[in-house]
């Protein structure tokens, strides 16, 4: 089968080695164009940009749906994974198969951009991975193949993402299988949406007066990006990595107890395990706590403005 690849995240790359590898003919790789990254916002290009180089695959970076149109009227099905670009069914009626979309949740848990993070966010105890038939509706099209996988308490979005990815190939594989069989996607249920929100900045803020678990879970779901943080000092600090704690404290008070740096919550505190301050490296909070030299009943404080 001709296959193109619409791409932009490092989590696509073991399906695209998958792929490769799998005796398809995959015909080009489009991607998001160059970006600017770092403190020096040069552009930088993506994970998928680069593997397409490496493995001197034609590569486009489309800036118009038009360009776009032109490019998959090459192909007989679409493989998308995180590309981020909405396309218009003008667009996914061309290849003779449409196109087909990894998406990292048991789908229609989760529609949206971020089905990992707020699947953690929520507590959740089991997500997986969805292939499913692209239309205009937002990850709302029939589905082909979808696996489990269990959430361990203490995962984050970087290893959960990583995870997912894995499980993914064999999901794309079996799909493209099962469209060359010419087998139909089921129709996907509308019991049981979710949707999986783009993260924001503002609530990424923790508040002390929620119960431990919920925000650890924030902790767990929001890193690295825009990172689960609070105010100390008047300064912005990032809560990198918590884990829940028995101790008994005031919503947002820090005690040491031991080489613990305690917080409290709305149903006792949680332990700091990681931090970064504005303009600072990521540390232990142990460290941060030696260097604050912290006073008695200090307080994370809640920013309004």
């Amino acid at each position: 089968m001709r296959i193109c690849i619409a791409a932009t995240p490092s989590v696509a790359v073991p399906t695209l080695d998958a792929l490769f590898e799998s005796g398809h003919q995959i015909i080009s790789v489009i991607t998001r164009p160059d970006a600017p990254a770092g403190r020096g916002r040069s552009l930088k290009s993506s994970a998928v940009s680069d593997w397409a180089t490496s493995k001197g695959v034609e590569l486009h970076k489309p800036e118009s749906i038009h360009e776009i149109s032109s490019l998959v009227a090459q192909c007989d099905l679409v493989v998308t994974i995180g590309f981020g670009i909405l396309m218009p069914e003008t667009v996914l009626s061309i290849p003779k198969y449409g196109f087909i979309n990894l998406h990292f949740s048991l789908l229609p848990r989760w529609r949206g951009a971020a089905p990992v993070q707020r699947a953690l966010e929520a507590g959740d105890t089991t997500t997986g991975v969805t292939v499913f038939k692209l239309e205009a509706g937002m990850d709302t099209g029939p589905i082909y193949t979808s696996f489990n996988l269990d959430i361990t308490p203490t995962i984050n979005t970087p290893d959960l993402l990583e995870d997912l990815a894995s499980l993914g190939v064999q999901a794309v594989l079996d799909a493209v299988s099962l469209i060359e069989s010419g087998q139909s996607p089921k129709v996907q249920s509308n019991e049981g949406v979710t949707r999986a929100n783009k993260l924001t900045s503002e609530e990424a803020q923790i508040d002390w007066t929620r119960d431990s678990v919920a925000i650890v879970n924030k902790v767990r779901a929001f890193f690295p990006n825009p990172g689960a943080w609070s105010i100390f000092r008047e300064v912005k600090i990032k809560i990198d990595s918590a884990t829940v704690s028995e101790s008994i404290l005031n919503p947002g008070e820090i005690a040491l107890q031991g080489k613990a740096v305690l917080v409290g919550t709305g149903s006792g505190a949680i332990e700091l395990m990681t931090v970064k301050a504005a303009g600072k490296s990521a540390m232990s909070a142990q460290a941060w706590a030696n260097g604050q030299h912290l006073l008695a009943n200090e307080k994370f404080e809640q920013f309004n403005g």
